[in-house]
């Protein structure tokens, strides 16, 4: 069976979380922490970063999230998350892209570094201006996705896809760290409302990464 290496706020192992259980295939999760140098994952990844997915039987290793994703489009029939026309697929991936590197670089990773790693690592506070600019970037981030379901019903098009994934995971470790405001971003609440409620989101939903708690709205599927 697959191995899954990841930590529960890694926001790009969410992302193979969510793809692999849309398309039934199985896993084990297995904790890695990039910040402890961790020798197993390394042995695995060149660059120590997570997510790595590994079958010890089939001498498999897959390394970083969108190509593992592409991997089990390309394989596994169900569910395909890349679907449609050359122009709607490229858009799917456009929308990944921009929730993977913008979203993450903007909102994500500043919340990860001043509320988690200062305080499990560095035992230091959190810098009040650092998370004041993200939450504020986050919510450009929310009106985009407000522009974007105001003309279709889901991020890359009709259909549920890679991109609602990619989006949905990096939302989510936000909104467990408590810089999300959805105030005034009813389009997108709705959104990811929606997805919340999907089996492959719950076990999401109830992971949690020790000494931090998320605010109490960040389980509740109606939250």
């Amino acid at each position: 069976m697959w191995r899954l290496y990841q930590f529960p706020l890694c926001p790009f192992s969410r992302k193979v979380r969510l793809l692999m259980s849309e398309k039934g295939v199985g896993y084990e999760l297995w904790r890695a922490n990039p910040w402890e140098d961790d020798e197993e994952l390394w042995k695995l990844n060149p660059v120590g970063r997570t997510p790595v997915l590994h079958d010890p039987d089939k001498n498999v290793t897959l390394c970083d999230s969108r190509s593992i994703c592409e991997y089990f489009e390309e394989t596994v029939d169900k569910s395909p998350m890349i679907s449609g026309t050359a122009k709607g697929r490229a858009e799917i991936r456009r929308l990944v892209a921009l929730f993977d590197e913008s979203f993450f670089g903007d909102v994500t990773m500043p919340l990860l570094h001043e509320k988690m790693k200062k305080r499990l690592v560095m035992r230091q506070p959190p810098n009040g201006g650092i998370l004041r600019e993200a939450m504020k970037l986050a919510d450009e981030h929310l009106y985009y996705i407000d522009f974007l379901r105001d003309h279709r019903s889901w991020l890359g098009g009709a259909q549920m896809s890679l991109a609602d994934l990619a989006a949905a995971a990096q939302i989510s470790v936000a909104d467990y760290l408590d810089g999300i405001d959805w105030s005034g971003h009813d389009q997108a609440h709705e959104w990811y409302q929606a997805l919340k409620c999907r089996p492959s989101f719950r076990p999401l939903l109830s992971e949690r990464m020790e000494v931090i708690q998320p605010p109490k709205h960040y389980s509740d599927p109606d939250g």
